[in-house]
């Protein structure tokens, strides 16, 4: 039996493959580019909060606005928005923060909902292919009539198969990548949560 290479058992598939590859391509993009987004937003600093409430305490919050400027990281945002509305009802400066932070967490979520459409459209891609080579498969039969063989009707069993494999892969790693994104989503937001709720009790210690 002749070795066939993956390039070509791919053209197998018929044209189903070229959205396909699409679809692959830029999930891979979007997964990349998410990952290294929410790496960067799961920063963090040790020593950030301990310099925010010194200036705090020392009243110098234009210092501490700019310190959260510098700041490359989610929760700095959500801080600077909570400077200010400082003198405010605290339950104003609570909610300001957590719609800050809402929007945070949509910014992070970007092209999140792209994998999650390939990881339910990618398999039902490859089974029309499936079913596109059955049908080109059984009318190969047809037309060859009495004289039908396995030859006859081997490029659209081909395409049925490739199709189907083609499908489940770019379905299953769109999957396992949006999973992998939420999951670390949630512990950027638990992040988030964890300063906000520090912020807000460094706001109720006595000067």
């Amino acid at each position: 039996m002749d070795n066939i290479s993956l390039w070509k058992l791919c053209l197998q598939g018929g044209w189903i493959m070229i959205p396909m590859a699409l679809l692959a391509i830029v999930c891979i993009y979007i997964f990349i580019e998410r990952a290294i987004v929410i790496t960067r937003a799961n920063h963090q600093d040790p020593t950030f909060m301990k310099r925010i409430k010194d200036y705090i305490h020392e009243g110098e919050i234009e210092s501490a606005q700019n310190l959260c400027k510098n700041t490359h990281t989610a929760y700095s945002a959500l801080i600077a928005k909570g400077l200010s509305r400082i003198g405010r009802p605290m339950q104003d400066v609570l909610v300001t923060i957590e719609n800050m932070g809402n929007l945070e967490i949509a910014r992070l979520g970007k092209g999140l909902p792209w994998l999650a459409t390939t990881a339910a459209g990618a398999p039902m891609l490859g089974f029309l292919g499936t079913v596109i080579g059955m049908v080109e498969a059984f009318h190969a039969m047809a037309a060859a009539g009495s004289a039908a063989s396995l030859s006859t009707f081997a490029d659209g069993i081909y395409t049925a198969l490739v199709t189907t494999v083609a499908g489940l892969i770019v379905g299953v790693a769109a999957l396992f990548a949006y999973n992998y994104l939420v999951a670390r989503i949630n512990s950027v937001m638990t992040l988030l949560e964890g300063k906000t709720m520090e912020f807000m009790d460094l706001l109720n210690e006595p000067a």
